[in-house]
């Protein structure tokens, strides 16, 4: 399966959110050549209504497809099916200060349950909308992220 490019559109919050990540589709252990999923619990450091950015050690590979679980406040669960669309991998020693030196995984979602995606979207608006106030302006695209 080709990748297909990957261009973030909407307008990302800030968060930490927690994010637990399956692989949907098997991994060969190199040692010893038996199947197996990743599973782990995770950070999600910023989401959109298509997509997150979550925080991890290990990069996933672009292109592998997932399951996501993500907790948002309220105490709310929305899982989707989604895909790798980039990793970064930084060393420690090599990460820059500020931003965007973080090793991980963004992550388009391809789907879900109806409800909970709806859920998810709601807290995002949500979301922009308290920090357009706080800031005082009405660009949805003044105290996010954009990718």
């Amino acid at each position: 399966m080709k990748d297909q490019p990957y261009e973030q559109s909407d307008p990302r919050i800030s968060v930490q959110l927690r994010a637990r990540i399956s692989t949907i589709d098997p991994e060969t252990d190199p040692f010893t050549g038996k199947p197996f999923f990743r599973s782990c619990d995770e950070t999600c450091a910023n989401v959109s209504r298509s997509g997150a950015f979550v925080s991890m050690r290990e990069a996933i590979p672009p292109g592998r497809r997932l399951l996501v679980e993500l907790e948002i406040p309220g105490g709310q669960s929305i899982q989707a099916v989604a895909r790798v669309a980039w990793a970064r991998t930084t060393l420690s020693s090599e990460a820059p200060a500020g931003e965007g030196a973080e090793s991980g995984i963004g992550i388009q979602f391809l789907g879900g349950p109806r409800d909970e995606l709806q859920a998810l979207e709601r807290f995002v608006s949500r979301s922009i909308r308290r920090n357009q106030r706080k800031r005082g302006t009405t660009s949805p695209y003044a105290s996010i992220e954009r990718r």
